[in-house]
């Protein structure tokens, strides 16, 4: 984190949006901040750099303010409806894993008094810019979800053998890297196996990945587990500090976005788990009552109040029972 002491004075307050749609990102309006210039969008975050140079200077360093909007998405399709709160608190969560874990992150300031501008507050980052690697970096402890459906094809989970008999929701013996190669906006992660990791960054930085990954996962598990939460899997992103030459945890962590989140006391192999998640949301576009059909060429509906106060309920709910926090 910046020192507190070495404060950027507080940014005046945003003018009204305006368009954008970068290359490569999601079409969306953003808000005009003070100093900052927009550069793109992804599902859920707007980045920005710095317009003056006199922010890098306060900073230290090149960065990027990385906004967390309460935008969601769903099979593939940012949904029109947004979830109140929801940008809030996955930053506050991901700042408060950065601090668990202990492995070197992006984040630099997170306060309105260390830089971050007013209007974004409690949902924006002021971040170390990085050279990402293309490569979602999967870690997964238990049997779920697409790697469900290959084990119940294959055997396997992104050509790992795993043993016979495993069900939904099953243990694994020791958790797995399972990575993915990342697709633009719209479109589909593709599942690869770490020999193709191997082919896109070199085997030395494929193996710290893994590394890394696994140990992200090993950890948080078992602070979650004391909370009462199973982590089923989670997805981390990294990049190359050029400034250090270290691998730095970038984007997001541990947050409902990223990982599977599973009540322990409710957990019970063979069926689908309850999760602190987007679920409502899934579950009901999927539901006659939204009338849409997924396979089709049309953007999902809006949202019911319901499903929006739902979904919320579930996202503090995780936010408080792993923070101990009361989320306000």
């Amino acid at each position: 984190m910046t020192d507190p002491d070495s404060a950027v004075p507080e940014a005046p307050a945003p003018t009204a949006p305006a368009p954008s749609a970068p290359k490569g990102g999601l079409e969306t309006e953003t808000l005009d901040l003070p100093g900052w210039k927009h550069i793109y969008s992804g599902k859920v975050r707007d980045l920005y750099i710095p317009a003056d140079a006199s922010i890098t200077e306060r900073i230290g360093q090149e960065c990027v303010l990385v906004v967390a909007s309460d935008r969601i998405s769903a099979y593939d399709h940012v949904l029109a409806t947004e979830i109140p709160d929801k940008g809030r608190i996955l930053t506050q969560l991901s700042l408060w894993w950065f601090e668990q874990l202990g492995v070197e992150h992006h984040v630099l300031a997170s306060t309105v008094e260390a830089g971050v501008p007013a209007a974004v507050e409690g949902r924006a980052m002021i971040c170390k810019k990085l050279d990402m690697f293309p490569v979602e970096c999967i870690a997964r402890g238990y049997l779920t979800g697409s790697g469900l459906l290959e084990y119940r094809q294959s055997g396997t989970v992104c050509s790992i053998p795993l043993p016979e008999g495993l069900v939904d929701g099953s243990r694994l013996d020791q958790a797995i890297f399972t990575p993915s190669a990342k697709a633009e906006v719209g479109e589909h992660d593709e599942n690869i196996t770490y020999d193709a990791v191997v082919e896109m960054v070199g085997e030395d930085i494929a193996a710290r990945l893994r590394e890394l990954t696994l140990e992200i996962y090993t950890r948080a598990e078992e602070i979650a587990r004391g909370r009462g939460i199973i982590l089923a899997d989670t997805k981390v992103e990294f990049g190359f500090d050029a400034a250090t030459g270290i691998i730095t945890l970038g984007d997001e962590v541990l947050t409902p976005d990223s990982s599977r989140f599973w009540d322990a006391a409710q957990y019970e192999p063979g069926r689908a788990q309850p999760s602190y998640d987007k679920q409502y949301v899934r579950d009901w576009l999927t539901s006659a009552e939204s009338g849409w059909d997924k396979a089709a060429d049309v953007p999902p509906p809006a949202l019911p109040a319901d499903v929006v106060a739902r979904t919320r309920s579930r996202y503090v709910e995780a936010y408080e029972k792993l923070t101990g926090r009361t989320f306000a």
